[in-house]
């Protein structure tokens, strides 16, 4: 079961290094696969620095999470993905945006693995 978690785990980590990457390299393809196009000038670099930034975070702290063991790595990516998956209800919500259902499901989705892995595969510390 622990191996499977592991897996789990390691396979969104992996997908948003990745997301995080290409959103540096290549953010005309990355923007799409949000629903976004691209800024431009500041709006651009907001784009780019924000998401890359984001999902960078994301797989990073899941990454570390796994290797050490430590329960404390599980959090920040948990709070991200939870906050991310609030902003869209609230966006839906309050400014008519549209209900972003397979985006929230991967965000609690991916959070209730983390909530899992940090008590079944971390250490207290």
């Amino acid at each position: 079961m622990d191996k499977l978690l592991r897996l789990l785990v390691l396979a969104p980590s992996i997908l948003f290094v990745f997301v995080g990457v290409r959103w540096l390299v290549d953010p005309a393809g990355a923007a799409p696969m949000f629903g976004l196009t691209l800024e431009q000038g500041v709006g651009l670099s907001s784009q780019v620095g924000d998401m890359s930034a984001f999902f960078l975070t994301l797989g990073s702290c899941m990454l570390i999470a796994l290797i050490s063991g430590r329960r404390l790595w599980y959090y920040p990516p948990l709070m991200l993905l939870l906050a991310a998956a609030v902003g869209r209800l609230v966006a839906w919500m309050a400014h008519d945006a549209t209900f972003a259902v397979s985006l929230i499901g991967t965000e609690i989705l991916v959070s209730a693995l983390l909530f899992l892995a940090s008590h079944r595969l971390a250490d207290k510390g």
